[in-house]
């Protein structure tokens, strides 16, 4: 005889492995610190190569005005500048993605910690009905 609630928690768990549940155990595989890491790290990469992209646009556009000008400018503090707006871009942009990684792994988290209890519980259910 099918038991109801046995159907309805087996649905309700494959309805979430099918969806976000194979994503959030893709992070529960990690430790956190290992997790933000590695995402911190490929956003920085992402920024490095956007900024240098945006600067190669930058120079590109007017590239005779800035050829004429190369030689009239202090390249000493023309590199300084570019540099601090480097370290800017990316040191916000990866305080913006350890802040959004951490939220995604903690709701990822509590997500699995929810998931684990329904699979002890669904457990429990065929435990009982064998007792």
């Amino acid at each position: 005889m099918l038991n109801e609630e046995r159907v309805v928690l087996m649905t309700k768990m494959a309805s979430y492995e099918a969806n976000e549940g194979r994503k959030n155990l893709e992070i529960g595989s990690y430790f956190r610190n290992d997790y933000i890491g590695w995402q911190v790290l490929k956003s920085i990469i992402s920024a490095t190569i956007a900024f240098v992209v945006v600067f190669a646009m930058y120079i590109f556009y007017d590239f005779e005005i800035f050829m004429t000008e190369i030689y009239k400018m202090d390249l000493l503090q023309f590199a300084k500048n570019i540099l601090f707006r480097y370290l800017a871009t990316v040191g916000i942009y990866a305080v913006i993605a350890y802040a959004v990684y951490t939220v995604r792994y903690s709701r990822a988290k509590r997500s699995l910690r929810t998931y684990y209890m329904n699979l002890h519980k669904l457990s429990m259910l065929y435990r009982d009905k064998n007792n």
